[in-house]
């Protein structure tokens, strides 16, 4: 198939396989977990809403639903109050923690397992400086072309990425403490981002150039670039919260499937390995983001059940059932009004 005369459709059917792969694997994380626990789980699921096709293995039917966003894993007196020997509220507090937490650290697991096969293809963004623009911010700060990146703000720098998102996030145009090295001496500086006509913050430097490394090298850096997008998406969180992002800025799955369709779209006239790592990089930001996402702790998240049992394992005992039911009911009904609002956000973009 040549893709440069593929049309949109497929880009979106690889945002929906994008989606399946991510969501699948978190769920999958419950469910080897369940089973390993003694749990039993009565439906694995793919999708929501009307069941298109499925199959019953033991306990557990394995269903594809007609709504390819989001899944389920549907456990034994999840929520309810059966107590039998595979009941879920049968077993003890922390393993019942561990089936809950398994999801968003399949999706840190799944993350990992992109970003070595990325790292190990295309390489890490090294942090070296390949252009400073004269007269610029870097360049009034001292810094030139090939000067090695070692710290910004105190913290340390293993790529280019990780100095790149400093500036973005750089709250007001603040002044920048700087480490770098040249011809083998380190140096400090202190460099203030400028307000660009996008109305990002910018220095003035340009870098990320790749470069492939040994085996060990691949495992360290890909731990770094999975780290890299937890800590970006944490520190994007905490900026919604404090006001310095729009709930406008927020994306839902229309939005998402959208990014990746337009991704999916400039990286096909360069064949199909540029769209298999342009995908790949995506899964990597997705999956990290899903798995920081569920550890919240927001009722009806995997993040609100983690801390009922942290409470039950500090009180010795559960919080009612029927009290926790009703904060995970709110919390659901919550998410949905925020879902609602995020869905008419990316359709009144994409009509913008």
């Amino acid at each position: 198939m040549n893709l440069s005369k593929a049309g949109g459709s497929l880009g979106i059917i690889v945002a929906l396989i994008v989606f399946s792969i991510i969501i699948l694997f978190h769920e999958f994380g419950h469910f080897l977990l369940a089973k390993k626990n003694g749990v039993g789980v009565t439906e694995f699921a793919l999708g929501m809403g009307p069941i298109l096709f499925s199959f019953k293995r033991g306990e557990t039917v394995y269903a594809l639903k007609a709504l390819p966003l989001g899944g389920s894993c549907s456990m034994v007196g999840e929520d309810t109050d059966e107590t039998g020997d595979n009941s879920f509220n049968s077993k003890g507090v922390w393993q019942r923690f561990s089936v809950i937490a398994a999801g968003p650290v399949f999706n840190f697991i799944l993350a990992f397992v992109f970003a070595v096969i990325l790292v190990s293809i295309v390489g890490f963004d090294t942090p070296v400086v390949y252009k400073v623009e004269e007269g610029g911010p870097a360049w009034e700060a001292g810094i030139r072309d090939g000067d090695v990146i070692q710290s910004v703000n105190g913290k340390k720098v293993h790529m280019y990425k990780e100095f790149r998102i400093e500036v973005l996030m750089n709250s007001g145009g603040a002044p920048m403490e700087m480490v770098l090295s040249r011809n083998g001496s380190t140096y400090g500086t202190t460099g203030t981002p400028e307000l660009g006509s996008d109305g990002t913050y910018k220095i003035q430097i340009y870098g990320g150039q790749y470069e492939r490394t040994g085996v060990l090298d691949t495992l360290k850096y890909s731990v770094f670039e999975v780290r890299y997008w937890i800590t970006t998406t944490v520190r994007s969180l905490g900026m919604l919260i404090t006001g310095q992002v729009s709930a406008n800025d927020l994306s839902g799955p229309v939005g998402i499937v959208d990014m990746i369709d337009d991704t999916y779209q400039e990286a096909r006239s360069y064949g199909w390995l540029d769209v298999l790592l342009n995908m790949m990089n995506i899964c990597i930001l997705l999956s990290a983001n899903l798995g920081v996402v569920n550890l919240l702790p927001i009722p009806a998240l995997d993040g609100g059940r983690l801390v009922f049992l942290i409470v039950e394992a500090v009180r010795g005992n559960p919080v009612p059932p029927e009290k926790e039911g009703w904060v995970h009911t709110i919390g659901f009904a919550l998410l949905m009004v925020l879902m609602v609002f995020i869905l008419y956000n990316d359709i009144h973009k994409l009509l913008l």
